[in-house]
This record gives structure tokens, sequence and C-alpha cells, in this order.
């Protein structure tokens, strides 16, 4: 069976609840395909679900090098920016948030958990206001274009107060 037919078999069947079956799958792939991007990522997703943040980590950091890109390189980017959050890494977490809004600016689900970043770093009015600039850059109904400067206004004023 290729490779990626195998990973979307693997985690087509996976259990959010008990992650170990995935995991258990992943590594004899990761051991025939050590240097591969998406299996780097997926087993570091898998150890992300399991709550193993430290070893998902390393293995996001490696998926990121070996060459991921689209969609995968979106999401590796948001999960590996959460990863770091959860481990009390707001800097670095903010910073991949940062080059991942750079490299992906029409995904508004980095700014979001960006902004999540931000609150748990003790910034609740930079994550308010990057909130709000989400809101208005990637909300298209006609109130929110209405209000589109009313909502931007809001939001360079909530980042001014210190």
């Amino acid at each position: 069976m290729p490779l990626d037919e195998e990973l979307d078999r693997i985690f087509a069947e996976r259990d959010r609840d008990d992650m170990q079956p995935t995991i258990n799958a992943l590594l004899p792939l990761y051991a025939s395909h050590p240097e591969n991007a998406r299996v780097l990522y997926e087993i570091g997703g898998a150890y992300d679900t399991a709550g193993q943040e430290d070893i998902a980590r390393r293995f996001y950091e490696k998926a990121l090098t070996a060459g991921l890109e689209g969609n995968l390189l979106r999401r590796c980017y948001l999960q590996y920016g959460s990863t770091l959050r959860n481990v009390g890494e707001y800097e670095k977490s903010s910073a991949i948030f940062s080059k991942a809004r750079a490299v992906f600016p029409g995904s508004p689900e980095l700014g979001v958990f960006e902004a999540i970043t931000l609150h748990a770093a003790g910034q609740p009015n930079e994550s308010i206001a990057l909130l709000l600039e989400v809101v208005a850059e990637s909300v298209a109904t006609p109130d929110i274009e209405l209000y589109k400067p009313a909502i931007s206004g809001n939001a360079d004023y909530i980042r001014s107060l210190k």
C-alpha cells in the first residue's frame, strides 16, 4: 500500500481517547521512512493528541525541516505553535504563529490560535485585538462589512491599552 494511503488508513481508524494504537501503527512507518515529512508530522500529531507534547514537539520540528508543504505545513505550524503554548513557551509559540500567518495569510485559524497564545502569555488586550482583526478580515457578512471600520478601530484601541 502506498505510504500516503497507509497514513490515511491509520488516521481513519484512530481513537482520540486512546492514541497508543495509532502511535504503535506509525512507529514502523517512521522506522522505514525516518526523513519523510508527512510521517514526521503525523507521528508528532499522534503524540500531541496523546498529551505527550515534549515528544510531539521534536517530531514537529523535524517535519518542518524535512520540507512539509501546503495544507500539511499550515497544520503543522498550528499544532506546533499550540504545543509550544501548552508547554509554556509563549514567545516561541507566538513567533511560529507570526511566521505561519505570513506564509498563509488567508488562514484565520492561525490568528485565532495565536490569540490563544497571547492570552495564555498574559496579553489579553493583544489577544482580543487580534481576534477582532481576524473577524474583520475573515468574516464576510453584510453587518461585519458595515462595521469593519469600527471593529478595526476597536482592535487598535484595545491594543493601545497597556
